[in-house]
């Protein structure tokens, strides 16, 4: 899972690789038809016409789509959740409070966050492997708040789905060396169920090829690990240029595959985290 600083990043900025940043106009263009579909939508809400919301919801959905590339741009075209490019499918822009209907954990249903069905906030990239098995899954804990569009307190919520968009969610997840997201230790119970409620629901580890590729990336930084203390250890034994010349094709390496524009970086940089070496972690790009 890749963190998004979504709150302070908008498709007018211009220090986004791979972006051509759209005009001020246009970006406002797309929030003043944000606002006015929203208000189509309360006013069938209020006439109790909610197959006829959820209609122009689905009738609207090139609006969100138009985001599509500037999210993608925002995670180096990676998905948010799964922290690949291809290997998770194609990518749909998410939402992630379902627009329609939410999900409990025992699949039972409740209205869903419709009134932010076109908040570029509530936006997330997920390829669509784990977008078609979460579908409007959205379940909070006994006893959370429950926002609604006359008493918004989405920020109260106590939700079970980790969110990109949030770096103390990002910092609960972890990985093993079979390739598997694990909680990071030291969590507490109910960060564990949270890590793996969203697991599961997004087949960040059902879905084979991902957690094979999680396996081979670990297990290449772990050889590049070893040469670089193989490499470290000759030229400690006195000038050795051979060694001098690996020791930098050890760290250049390491830092590629660290990089956060990197597939699945934040595999490699637990790898490197295991180890407890502070040499190491001066090598995380």
């Amino acid at each position: 899972m890749i963190w998004i600083d979504l709150e302070h990043k908008r498709p007018t900025d211009t220090d986004i690789p791979n972006w051509v940043p759209w005009t001020q106009t246009q970006w406002d263009a797309w929030l003043a038809k944000s606002s006015q579909l929203v208000a189509e939508l309360s006013a069938l809400e209020a006439a109790g016409k909610r197959d006829e919301r959820n209609a122009l919801i689905d009738a609207n959905s090139a609006h969100w789509g138009a985001l599509k590339e500037w999210l993608l741009a925002l995670s180096a075209g990676k998905c948010w959740f799964s922290e690949v490019r291809e290997l998770y499918s194609h990518y749909d822009v998410e939402h992630f409070r379902p627009k329609k209907e939410a999900k409990t954990l025992d699949a039972s249903l409740r209205d869903g966050y419709w009134w932010l069905a076109f908040d570029y906030t509530n936006f997330r990239v997920c390829g669509n492997v784990g977008n078609r098995k979460k579908g409007g899954w959205f379940p909070l804990k006994d006893g959370s708040l429950c926002s609604t569009y006359a008493a918004p307190c989405e920020e109260s919520e106590t939700r079970y789905l980790l969110d990109p968009i949030d770096d103390d969610d990002v910092a609960l997840i972890a990985f093993d060396e079979e390739g598997k997201v694990i909680p990071v230790p030291g969590s507490s119970l109910w960060e564990q169920e949270r890590v793996i409620e969203t697991v599961k629901r997004l087949k960040l580890n059902e879905h084979a090829p991902l957690a094979e590729a999680r396996r081979k990336v670990w297990q290449q930084v772990d050889r590049l690990i070893n040469d670089f203390a193989m490499a470290k250890a000759r030229i400690g034994a006195g000038n050795n240029p051979a060694a001098k010349a690996k020791l930098t094709e050890v760290r250049a390496r390491i830092r590629e595959m660290t990089n956060p524009t990197a597939e699945l970086s934040a595999v490699a940089r637990w790898c490197l985290l295991m180890r407890n070496d502070p040499q190491l972690f001066r090598l995380v790009g």
